[in-house]
C-alpha cells in the first residue's frame, strides 16, 4: 500500500506518459510521410506501456495535462514535429531524474528511464523532416534578409526621417530583393546538383519576405514623425526574430544556442549602427531635407 506521498509522485508519473500518448497521437496524425508516422506511433505506445506499469500501482485512470497538450500542438504546428520532439525530449530527460529518484521504491522506474532514454533518442535520429532539410536555405534568406534590412532601414531613417517613406523604400528594397536571393538560391543549389532547388529557393524567399514585412512594420504603425520609435521597434524585432530562429535551429539540429545568438544579433546591430551613421553623414553631404 503506498501512503500519500508516494501515491502522488506515482501519479504524476502516470499523468506524464499518458500526456506522451497523446502528444505523441496528435503529431501522428499532422505527419504525412509514412516513415516518420510509424516511428512517431512507435512512441507513442511505449509512452501507452509506461502508463499501464503506474496505473497497476494507482488502480485509476488519470486524464492527460490539456495545457502540455495544446503548447504541443502549436509548436508542432509552428515549428514542425522534430522541434516538438526535441522539446518533449529535453523534458522526460527531467522526468527521468525523478524516476532515478524513486527507483528504489518502484523497481520499474529505472526500468523505464533506461528504455525511454534509449529508444525515443534512437527514434529521433531516425525521423526525417522536409523543412530540415532545407535550413540552410533558411537560414541565408533570414541572415541575409535581417543583415540587409536592418541596415537598410536604419540608414534610411536618419536621411529621410519619415516613416512612409521609409517602409516604402523599404517593401521595394526587400522585395526586390527576395526575387534576387531566390533566383541566385535557385540557380546555386542546381548548380551544386540538389534534388530540389525550386524548394530550396522557396523556402530562402518565404523566409526572406516574412522578415522585410516584420521589419516594415514598425514604419506602417508609427506616425510619419515618430521615425525613431519605429527604429527602435524594428531593432527590437530583429532580436526577437534571431532569438526564436536561432533556438529553433539549435534544439532542432542539436547546436549550441547561445553562441549563435551572439554571433547573428552582433552583427546585424552592427550593420544598424553603421548604416545609422551613413545615413547622417549623407544627409549632411547631401543637404537633403525631406
Amino acid at each position: 500500500m503506498l501512503n500519500e506521498q508516494l501515491l502522488n509522485v506515482v501519479k504524476s508519473m502516470q499523468k506524464a506518459e499518458i500526456t506522451g500518448y497523446h502528444s505523441y497521437q496528435m503529431i501522428a496524425k499532422k505527419v504525412k510521410d509514412q516513415h516518420n508516422k510509424s516511428l512517431i506511433l512507435k512512441m507513442a505506445g511505449e509512452e501507452m506501456k509506461h502508463y499501464h506499469i503506474w496505473k497497476s500501482y494507482t488502480k485509476m485512470d488519470i486524464k492527460p495535462d490539456r495545457l502540455q497538450l495544446l503548447i504541443y500542438s502549436i509548436s508542432n504546428f509552428v515549428f514542425g514535429f522534430t522541434f516538438t520532439l526535441k522539446i518533449m525530449e529535453k523534458l522526460e530527460d527531467k522526468a527521468n531524474a525523478q524516476y532515478e529518484k524513486y527507483s528504489t521504491d518502484f523497481p520499474e522506474a529505472k526500468h523505464i528511464s533506461e528504455e525511454e532514454e534509449a529508444h525515443e533518442k534512437e527514434l529521433i535520429a531516425m525521423l526525417d523532416e522536409e523543412r530540415l532539410q532545407y535550413v540552410g536555405s533558411m537560414v541565408l534568406g533570414l541572415n541575409d534578409a535581417l543583415v540587409e534590412l536592418t541596415g537598410t532601414l536604419a540608414g534610411l531613417s536618419l536621411a529621410l526621417q519619415n516613416t512612409k517613406l521609409i517602409a516604402l523604400s523599404g517593401l521595394v528594397t526587400g522585395i526586390s530583393a527576395t526575387l534576387s536571393m531566390m533566383s541566385s538560391e535557385y540557380l546555386s543549389s542546381r548548380s551544386e546538383g540538389a534534388d530540389h532547388p525550386f524548394k530550396a529557393a522557396t523556402y530562402t524567399g518565404i523566409m526572406y519576405i516574412a522578415a522585410v514585412i516584420l521589419l516594415v512594420l514598425p514604419y506602417l504603425l508609427f506616425d510619419s514623425e515618430h521615425y525613431l520609435w519605429a527604429l527602435a521597434t524594428m531593432l527590437i524585432i530583429v532580436i526577437l526574430i534571431i532569438l526564436v530562429f536561432t533556438y529553433y535551429v539549435s534544439v532542432a539540429q542539436d547546436l549550441p544556442f547561445k553562441k549563435r545568438f551572439l554571433e547573428m544579433a552582433t552583427i546585424s546591430i552592427s550593420v544598424a549602427a553603421i548604416a545609422f551613421v551613413i545615413g547622417v553623414i549623407v544627409k549632411q553631404v547631401l543637404g537633403i531635407d525631406v
